[in-house]
């Protein structure tokens, strides 16, 4: 049945459109963005700054444009739980690795990220369908193969970082719908904001980082995409896609990030990817692909599963 993310004819809507574009090419550009600021910003530095600016704005716009009702101190705590696994350990660790592992790859690896939420899911009594565990069995073979490639072998480092901050992003975002809920709408997300770029200061703090002065122009640009188009722009388009369109059709950017990411870090990063990783990233994506599938099938033949799933 058209929804109101339908447009005379079947065809998507324009503002469905945009959102998508918005999700598929901002969020698979923005891990290159990342290394670019690197070089002036250090990891946790550079995320924390990054989350506090925007979160600060999308605060600020919910409480004064919206009028929406402040978080209460059990949503603050939340929050502060949920904000410290996805950006503290998530956005750090990802961070982190593209000190040592190009960005294609990085995104590559997060790829696997559905399958590693819907695993989650499943210490909460959420079943997977056969396809899911399909799913899951084949991008996690392809992960096996990426991880046997160069810039992985060569950075044990890097490698724990990213699986580390893949595991923190998996379980924040699970227990955010499950038993630790935010505030509604802007407001919980710029709390969860907030939050995570004080854990994530609090780590830069820890390590001794700071930011070379002056930073390079290109830092600075790289940086300032972050915080506009990567944390204000794709997210509330993401939050549009949700709102107006099937779930399978709004999680289908974690089947294009990858394929620019790569093609971005090739492209614009001077990366090198080998015939093998390219392979890798194709069965994660396959893998991905398989989830995104199952969704599509008839809830009849799966057991009845929670709201938020």
């Amino acid at each position: 049945m058209p929804g109101p993310h339908a447009a005379a004819g079947g065809r998507l809507a324009p503002l469905v459109l945009a959102c998508l574009a918005a999700t598929w090419l901002v969020w698979g550009s923005t891990y290159l963005a990342i290394r670019f600021a690197l070089a002036s910003f250090p990891p946790y530095f550079q995320m924390g700054t990054r989350f506090l600016l925007a979160g600060c704005l999308l605060f600020a716009w919910a409480s004064w444009v919206r009028r929406a009702p402040l978080p209460t101190p059990v949503q603050w705590r939340n929050a502060l739980v949920v904000g410290a696994l996805m950006l503290g350990c998530g956005m750090g660790g990802t961070a982190v690795a593209e000190q040592s592992i190009g960005s294609g790859l990085v995104v590559a690896f997060i790829a696997v990220m559905p399958m590693m939420i819907t695993a989650v899911n499943r210490l909460f009594g959420v079943r997977p369908r056969r396809l899911e565990i399909a799913g899951i069995v084949v991008g996690f073979a392809g992960v096996l193969v990426l991880i046997q490639g160069a810039e992985f072998r060569a950075s044990p480092g890097g490698l724990a970082a990213i699986a580390i901050g893949c595991a923190g992003w998996a379980v924040g975002s699970v227990l955010s719908q499950r038993v630790l809920p935010l505030a509604a709408g802007a407001m919980g997300y710029a709390s969860e904001m907030l939050c995570g770029a004080v854990v994530l200061l609090a780590l830069a703090w820890l390590r001794g980082e700071a930011p070379q002065w002056p930073p390079g122009a290109m830092a600075v640009l790289a940086w300032s995409y972050l915080v506009v188009f990567g944390s204000l722009v794709a997210f509330n388009a993401y939050m549009v896609l949700l709102a107006r369109t099937s779930a399978a059709l709004a999680s289908s950017y974690s089947f294009v990030n990858p394929v620019i990411a790569l093609a971005l870090g090739v492209v614009v990063g001077g990366e090198t990817v080998t015939a093998q990783e390219w392979l890798a990233a194709a069965v994660i994506l396959a893998g991905v692909a398989l989830l995104l599938w199952q969704r599509r099938l008839p809830a009849v033949e799966a057991p009845a599963r929670s709201p938020h799933e």
